[in-house]
């Protein structure tokens, strides 16, 4: 399958999201990465939004909660390219009614081959990583076949 180029710029468009038994944990990690996310725009779910916008004194572009379809604006954001960088920091523990919408924003980010983060240590590596001070061609399957197969 050929691949196209999407540009994400200097400045990334990072979402932040976390269930409610890690939302301490992605705050924590926000306020030791603080200066780093301070000049690229971040998006977050409903809650950790508002959290997130008083504790790093910047603004935060607040979606609704997750499971009242903010992962579901997320993965909107991922389609049109609006995102370029998702942390969330998930609670593989806790069984949670909105499962389906968390796994539709994973998919999504995989789809369209969205770095994640699911953890400290990964979104550690990540926003610590030299591309994301720089621009970054990132690759994406061109689907015009898949959009136009024939169906049965």
């Amino acid at each position: 399958m050929p691949h196209k180029k999407i540009a994400m710029e200097h400045d990334k468009k990072i979402a932040l999201v976390a269930h409610d038994n890690k939302k301490h944990d992605l705050v924590e990690w926000a306020k030791f990465n603080r200066d780093l996310l301070a000049h690229h725009q971040v998006y977050a779910t409903g809650t950790t939004g508002a959290i997130l916008e008083e504790v790093l004194g910047f603004e935060i572009i607040k979606l609704q909660s997750g499971p009242l379809g903010g992962d579901q604006q997320i993965g909107a954001k991922i389609v049109d390219g609006k995102i370029d960088f998702l942390i969330f920091f998930w609670d593989p523990l806790e069984q949670l009614a909105h499962d389906p919408d968390v796994k539709a924003l994973l998919r999504m980010a995989l789809v369209w081959n969205i770095p994640i983060a699911c953890n400290r240590a990964s979104a550690d590596f990540m926003i610590s990583s030299p591309l994301m001070d720089g621009e970054y061609d990132r690759l994406v399957p061109e689907y015009d076949d898949y959009r136009k197969r024939m169906l049965p």
